[in-house]
């Protein structure tokens, strides 16, 4: 696990480029800001302003290398290198309230846009007249549309909001793609048709994802609950209430398997293998190490004398990230088996995630466990022996 700074202000969201050797953050501000790998070392190399809002949404087409960001002003821009500089495209997405997440499609000829308008803005490039246009999705949408998540089909697109509801809508745009055949989730595709309505999610939905096949959708809500609908069992939902403070981003790692993160401050892993088998796993990554030297005789009797204890005062959390988790996103590998994901937070701060290196280090633990275990076993049979003879 590597940890990284970008300064004290929040980082809301983030964006990888295709080889992920340029990172894509907002610092809970209007502008994006572009950093390059150098060694260990991360220097900025361009800043993106053309937003007037906060930047809420940022993602980057690996293939077409083009960025789409979004904001609170209402506006959506698409942004395209040229000469060494990256220039905006304004997109019509025809909305009056702020602009809340943004995604690309698996084909990268079109993108999702959510809003506090409640609806959704599907944008598609139209090259007569060289600009960026958008048809509305506002079919059961009661309230702002908090995540969007694209089915690997390119045609289904999961959403869910603050009306306490996750939905999957058709996306499908004659002009530009070619009619898509029956999926698990249905049949009839027109635009804007509702394949999924699920209106016991409990709280606010906070993250969406499908997973690597489109089969199942998972999602974490405000209510600290995970939830699975598996679109080949007759879209049965699974929900599990777990103990966490709720949860704010959620990655598929394969197919089985998914990561999720919010307001603990740590990613915790969950196992589905069908209805009814949603699973907590584990919780990723290992305590904080904090180097404390001994406490001097000063320190001890100034301790006595300004806070009646002895003891050091430790405002750190035993996380790596000190600060809710706001989103998470793969670097390495494919969603079908993912290898390093990446988190950012609150606390101004970037964490990657290796799982293979995750992998050991839970076997080196239960290995080390075992042998504690098998240790104090001995000895107490050791001292029953001595105490019989």
């Amino acid at each position: 696990m590597s940890l990284y700074s970008f300064g004290l202000e929040p980082l809301s969201c983030h964006a990888w480029n295709k080889d992920r050797t340029q990172i894509a953050i907002s610092p809970n501000s209007s502008t994006v800001n572009i950093y390059h790998k150098k060694a260990k070392e991360w220097s900025k190399i361009h800043e993106l302003k053309e937003h007037s809002g906060r930047i809420t949404g940022i993602d980057w087409a690996p293939e077409s290398n083009r960025i789409v960001t979004c904001a609170s002003d209402r506006n959506a821009y698409v942004w395209t290198l040229k000469d060494g500089v990256w220039k905006p495209t304004l997109v019509l997405v025809r909305i009056n309230r702020a602009a809340t997440c943004v995604k690309w499609s698996p084909m990268e000829n079109k993108f999702a846009l959510g809003s506090g308008a409640k609806l959704i803005s599907v944008c598609y490039f139209e090259k007569e007249n060289d600009w960026w246009l958008s048809k509305h999705i506002k079919k059961g949408i009661c309230s702002t549309v908090l995540c969007l998540d694209w089915h690997p089909n390119n045609i289904l697109l999961a959403a869910g909001s603050a009306d306490l509801h996750c939905r999957v809508f058709s996306t499908y745009i004659k002009e530009i793609e070619d009619k898509p055949g029956p999926t698990p989730w249905g049949a009839k595709m027109p635009f804007g048709e509702v394949l999924l309505e699920h209106k016991d999610c409990g709280g606010w939905v906070h993250s969406v994802s499908f997973s690597p096949s489109g089969d199942s959708l998972a999602w974490v809500s405000h209510n600290s609950a995970i939830s699975v609908a598996d679109a080949p069992q007759g879209k049965e939902v699974t929900q599990l209430t777990t103990d966490k403070l709720p949860l704010l981003s959620i990655l598929h790692i394969n197919e089985t398997e998914t990561v999720a993160a919010g307001h603990d401050c740590c990613p915790y892993q969950f196992s589905y293998k069908g209805p009814g088998q949603l699973h907590y796993v584990k919780k990723l990554g290992i305590s904080k190490q904090t180097s404390k030297n001994s406490m001097s005789a000063m320190q001890h009797f100034r301790n006595l004398d300004k806070k009646a204890t002895t003891e050091e005062e430790d405002n750190e959390l035993n996380t790596l990230h000190q600060n809710s988790i706001t989103q998470l996103c793969t670097v390495e590998g494919q969603k079908s088996k993912v290898e390093k994901f990446s988190s950012v937070g609150l606390d101004g701060a970037m964490v990657l995630w290796d799982l293979k290196v995750l992998k050991v280090q839970d076997r080196c633990l239960r290995v080390c466990n075992t042998t504690h275990a098998a240790t104090i076993q001995f000895d107490h049979l050791k001292s029953l022996c001595i105490i019989i003879l």
